[in-house]
């Protein structure tokens, strides 16, 4: 496989590494990709759908997450093959395709909303000011990205963590506050295809849908995150370590690889496939899917009916409220503090993946031969990111609309712009006997034009305020 005269390296020859005998060692990418995930989409935007008009529209959340089941999948097999990330590859048919992305990424995520939200419902157990608290929180989260030896490992910790709380939460719900009323509605909800309800917006169902689980430049980063987790041929590329307590720093990321198909590595690339779909079903899909439906009823249980709830973080405290009312002050406390952690992981999760994805592409496109490495690359996009997000808090400065615009229109639009390209990815530069097949190539288009419309759509609703 060349590269085009793009000044990527020519792919080295190795033997696909073999599976673990154990792969519960190797359980941890799709929770990451599902934990981060697990943010205002969940603890909000459906639970506010499900008070609104009820359970009826959760068969959009199912198909939302089974699309970026594939997209995910699309992007792993990629980087199980070569080592190499899928923003990388792209590189391969345009040489700053990967650029264009990491700048869409950094403009997405410019605004500091998850540290704001998490700080909001600290403020609301413990007052404060939600600014200081959401600045204090971002310098705690540069310093864990920055200061852990292996970062992957740190961030993986963190959302096992936050997964295991929202698990505890959602289950004491099931016992004490979630109403039989909303365990009818349940299945209707999920099978009920097609069945939009009267009094949402478009714009407000197709984000929904779009966007359940992980989306935007998240689902980018698992070719980072399984590829730091060592699965196939990322085992040959060195984790990104701190440059400050890591014992080794990560290699320039040039090297690039590809096997042979021969009959014991199509032995070994069967294992790994199967065993990197499997984790995808039960701990990004599954997990995803359960934790929408789940806070979705508690919400139905608690405030279905209520009118001119607010769509934004402080929703989350009018369920409080009536939480604390119909089951006990203690679930109302635990419930604040849930989401609160819950986004505060979520705003370490967007920091590293979009400063990891940056890191990726201007060490191995831009400074192949510099001496900067790419783990200090991340160290100083880590601490831009935190410190444009403390400056803009302190400053009291108000989300301005046109970053409100191009924050909700560029998620869409990189993930129709991703799906083609994953398509010609694994079809052009894989070997035959693992390159994508019809019905996966029928899903990512399906993904194209699900992303395409939503794109379109968030864009001319957006002009169309700014026009009134």
């Amino acid at each position: 496989m060349t590269a085009r005269g793009l000044g990527l390296p020519q792919r080295e020859i190795r033997d696909l590494p073999e599976p673990p005998r154990n792969y519960w060692r190797l359980v941890g990418p799709g929770v990451v990709a599902g934990g981060v995930g697990l943010s205002s989409g969940e603890f909000v935007l459906w639970p506010y759908i499900a008070s609104q008009v009820g359970l009826v529209l959760l068969w959009g959340a199912l198909i939302g997450v089974v699309t970026q089941f594939f997209l995910n999948m699309e992007i792993e097999r990629y980087t199980l093959a070569t080592g190499e990330t899928a923003l990388t590859g792209f590189n391969r048919f345009w040489k700053h395709w990967g650029l264009v992305f990491a700048v869409l990424v950094y403009f997405a995520n410019l605004w500091p909303g998850w540290a704001l939200s998490s700080a909001t419902l600290v403020s609301y157990l413990f007052g404060g000011s939600p600014p200081v608290i959401a600045a204090l929180s971002l310098l705690l989260i540069g310093a864990a990205l920055t200061l852990a030896p292996v970062i992957y490992v740190a961030l993986e910790r963190l959302i096992f963590v936050k997964v295991a709380a929202v698990g505890i939460l959602v289950a004491l719900g099931m016992v004490f506050a979630i109403e039989g009323e909303s365990w009818q509605a349940l299945p209707e909800g999920f099978l009920g295809f097609g069945n939009i309800p009267p009094g949402l917006s478009i714009a407000l169902v197709f984000g929904a849908i779009a966007f359940a689980g992980a989306g935007g430049g998240q689902n980018l980063c698992q070719s980072n995150w399984i590829r730091d987790k060592g699965f196939g041929m990322g085992q040959y590329v060195p984790r990104l370590v701190s440059p400050v307590t890591g014992a080794l720093e990560a290699a320039p990321t040039r090297a690039s690889y590809i096997f042979e198909p021969t009959p014991s590595n199509m032995a070994r690339w069967r294992s790994w496939w199967r065993f990197a779909n499997l984790e995808q079903v039960f701990s990004f899909v599954l997990m995803t899917v359960v934790t929408i439906a789940l806070t979705s009823m508690l919400a139905h249980s608690t405030l279905f009916g209520e009118p001119d709830l607010p769509n934004n973080v402080s929703f989350l405290q009018f369920e409080a409220q009536r939480l604390q009312a119909s089951v006990g002050r203690w679930f109302g406390i635990l419930f604040l503090a849930v989401g609160a952690f819950s986004l505060f992981g979520s705003a370490m999760g967007i920091i590293d993946y979009t400063s990891r994805l940056a890191a990726d592409i201007l060490k191995s496109t831009y400074l192949p031969t510099s001496r900067l490495s790419e783990s200090r690359l991340y160290f100083w996009l880590v601490w831009g990111i935190v410190g444009l997000g403390c400056g803009i808090l302190i400053a009291g400065v108000s989300q301005p609309i046109p970053l409100l615009v191009i924050s909700a229109s560029t998620g869409g639009t990189m993930m129709f712009m991703y799906s083609i390209l994953l398509i010609a990815l694994n079809k052009k530069l894989l070997p035959g006997p693992i390159r994508i097949g019809p019905f996966r190539t029928a899903a990512l288009g399906w993904s194209a034009h699900l992303f395409g419309t939503l794109a379109v759509m968030t864009i001319y609703t957006q002009v169309q305020l700014l026009l009134r």
